[in-house]
């Protein structure tokens, strides 16, 4: 993309200071200046939002928030120095600035695209292959920040006098004696100079701010990851070609006006990039349904070897909180096509084991209480209303706290989720309160006789809390003298270091004993039952059994042979292990 044309001189044929300051006091509503530094907030808006788009995706790929936002902020942040320290050798500021817009525009929604492609590869075995892949994507965030590093210097040299901008007019706004006086205090005052740099720096950092702040609350929860980086491509590309109109559009007075040629190939592909991501972003559902189930419908099933699962996507929505996936899958040697619920990470359940599951959480525990319409229920998540349903045939009163409004709604308005909870939402003993279950218990007086916790697994920071000490103990605090917790559980067997970590948060907590037990399915289609979903029931008091005849449910009904052993047993004690805290985390409990 080289210049057709050269520069008359080695100042880019800009007037001279004299000619500036001439033309630079005037009246006009659109100045060089201004213009630079709107580009600046755009510029730095866009960078941030690439970035944060990458920690999520790396969060999807890798797990753990914390290590992937931190990681990603330091790549960043060391990024910007590299392309700070690179652009001494640029030259031609107008010329460099576009194509810098134009190549942010290519590169932040193409990273995001090279991160799912890479993790969406056939499975392929080599030495050294997880780490490439973990090394290949963070490469985005590189070549996001070295670019992003190309802008303070080129648009500080684009503002080169302070008179008539942003910030000179918002010296009118506030007591600058007042502020100088207080600054005095600390610091050593002088008179301001003429230097830009300062402005274009206080530019960019509230340029991201805004970033920051407009992703978590608007691109994010209403477009999701996908769409949300082609919205930024197009503000990236817009940001561009209005740069570009406005230096030729004569009214320029310190930029340089370039001839049509020399930025043809620059602007060509401005307007090319522009068109296409309009069409894309005018159109979100299909787009995040043919990049996101790219991804999902190879690598949701992972657990099973290449080609013995076959699924495909119904549905891929992303609320505040959380990713929600509805797919059918055929599994091999199965008869049947299974419709299941993915959220975030994690399966939640299929069709054909949806029954057992709730059946193991609500039923089996109801069976231990003579009475269950006399019982104050707390079901902590559950926001699909199944629990509720199965709840509903024990006439007992339930508060239901789930932290997301949005799926909420989806399970009282999609037919997927209706077909399962049975309108449970109706169920005229149900108080359901959207917030997290944390805050729900720290300011209520309420205590429960069981508490049913239906909530995602441990594959995130984000659910660190409730699997913390903190949680337990809120949780032992609000149960009756005869209260029962129960939770499913990720198996000893199969995640020992979790299961050592969870086990100490517990007893952690107060609590000393628990009664385990299994629910069993024909898991593998070949007529037998396997053990499926693991639950524990832990108690600060009374340690009853089930009476599996009190049970409303088929399923228990059904298998009450397969319950065939009810022990309570005593927490065990690991003396290495420390127990999560929300203040003081232990990362093993995480499920990668």
């Amino acid at each position: 993309m080289s210049d057709e044309t050269p520069t008359d001189s080695a100042d880019g044929g800009r007037p001279d200071a004299t000619e500036r300051a001439e033309t630079g006091g005037s009246g006009s509503v659109l100045t060089d200046r201004r213009v630079a530094l709107a580009a600046t907030f755009v510029v730095a808006f866009c960078s941030i939002a690439y970035e944060l788009v990458y920690s999520e995706l790396l969060t999807v790929f890798f797990g753990g928030t914390v290590l992937r936002y931190s990681i990603t902020i330091g790549l960043y942040m060391f990024s910007l120095g590299i392309g700070s320290v690179l652009s001494a050798q640029l030259g031609e500021t107008e010329s460099n600035f576009l194509r810098t817009e134009i190549y942010l525009a290519i590169a932040g929604p193409a990273g995001a695209m090279a991160i799912v492609a890479v993790n969406s590869l056939p499975e392929l075995t080599f030495a050294g292959k997880e780490p490439l892949v973990l090394v290949l994507s963070h490469v985005p965030i590189l070549v996001v920040g070295v670019l992003s590093g190309f802008e303070v210097p080129l648009l500080t040299d684009l503002v080169e006098d302070r008179e008539d901008t942003i910030f000179a007019s918002l010296g009118r706004l506030y007591p600058r004696r007042i502020v100088r006086v207080v600054l005095g205090v600390f610091f050593a005052v002088g008179e301001p100079d003429e230097r830009s740099f300062s402005e274009v720096l206080g530019v960019d950092y509230l340029g991201s701010l805004a970033g920051t702040v407009v992703y978590a609350l608007v691109l994010y929860p209403r477009f999701g990851l996908v769409v949300s980086v082609f919205a930024l491509g197009l503000l990236n590309a817009i940001a561009a070609l209005a740069f570009a109109a406005w230096t030729f559009s004569g009214s320029a007075r310190v930029l340089s006006r370039p001839t049509a040629g020399r930025w043809r190939t620059v602007l060509v592909v401005g307007l090319l990039l522009t068109g296409t991501y309009a069409g894309l972003v005018g159109h979100p559902a299909a787009v995040d349904r043919a990049v996101t189930t790219t991804y999902l419908e190879r690598n949701i099933e992972g657990e099973y070897r290449e080609g013995a699962a076959d699924v495909r996507a119904l549905s891929y929505e992303t609320t505040r909180y959380q990713t929600v996936l509805t797919y059918e899958r055929d599994l091999e040697g199965h008869a049947q096509t299974e419709q299941c619920l993915h959220l975030d990470q994690a399966i939640q359940f299929c069709d054909t084991w949806v029954d057992s599951y709730h059946s193991g959480l609500v039923d089996v525990p109801m069976t231990t209480f003579e009475d269950p319409s006399s019982l104050n229920v707390l079901l902590v998540g559950g926001g699909d209303y199944i629990a509720v349903d199965h709840l509903r045939q024990y006439n007992a009163s339930v508060d239901q706290v789930d932290i997301d409004g949005e799926f909420l709604e989806m399970a009282r308005e999609r037919e997927f989720f209706r077909q399962y909870n049975d309108d449970a939402y109706e169920y005229d003993r149900l108080n359901t309160t959207t917030e997290d279950a944390v805050t729900y218990l720290r300011e209520t007086d309420e205590t429960y006789d069981l508490v049913l916790l239906d909530v995602p697994g441990a594959r995130s920071d984000e659910t660190l809390s409730l699997y913390s000490t903190e949680f337990y103990t809120q949780v032992r605090e609000h149960l009756t003298d005869d209260g029962l917790v129960v939770s499913w559980v990720y198996t000893r067997s199969g995640h020992p270091a979790h299961n050592k970590a969870y086990t100490t948060t517990v007893r952690d907590a107060g609590f000393d004993r628990y009664l385990p037990y299994y629910v069993y399915d024909d898991l593998d289609g070949d007529g037998g039952l396997e053990p499926g979903e693991r639950f524990y029931v832990l108690s600060d008091g009374p340690t009853p059994k089930p009476d599996l005849e009190r049970a409303k449910s088929d399923y228990v009904r059904d298998h009450a042979e397969t319950f065939d052993e009810w022990r309570w047993r005593s927490l065990p004690v690991y003396e290495d292990v420390e127990p999560n805290s929300i203040l003081r985390p232990n990362y093993d409990i995480i499920v990668d």
